[in-house]
């Protein structure tokens, strides 16, 4: 009689790799090789989060206003409004890359009717 293994030993898997994901360029800047690190020093958005954390109200405007955001007088709602261009930003960055489609070969039939053309 084989031994029941216990649930919190058990793994689930997805199939999914998850190795070094590769995305597609969506800007030219992309293809000549920016990474998006230029406008917010990190594309890590703890690193972000920590950041925002540091500032003082005033220097919170200040940065939102060099993002682009309007700068609010309450500052939980103007670190969620910078927590969310952040996050716009990387995903401009991050189009996964998509695999062509394959191309299936037209039939004899098909290619027939289509030399009629000629």
């Amino acid at each position: 009689m084989a031994r029941r293994k216990k649930v919190s030993g058990l793994n689930q898997t997805h199939g999914k790799d998850e190795s070094a994901p590769e995305y597609r360029p969506t800007t030219l800047e992309q293809v000549w090789g920016d990474e998006g690190h230029g406008r917010y020093k990190t594309m890590d958005r703890e690193k972000y989060e920590l950041y925002l954390s540091g500032l003082s109200k005033t220097d919170l405007q200040k940065h939102a206003a060099e993002i682009g955001v309007v700068p609010v007088d309450n500052r939980d709602m103007l670190k969620k409004r910078l927590v969310a261009e952040f996050r716009k930003h990387v995903a401009s960055y991050r189009m996964p890359k998509q695999e062509a489609p394959r191309q299936a070969k037209p039939s004899d039939e098909v290619t027939k009717i289509l030399r009629e053309g000629r």
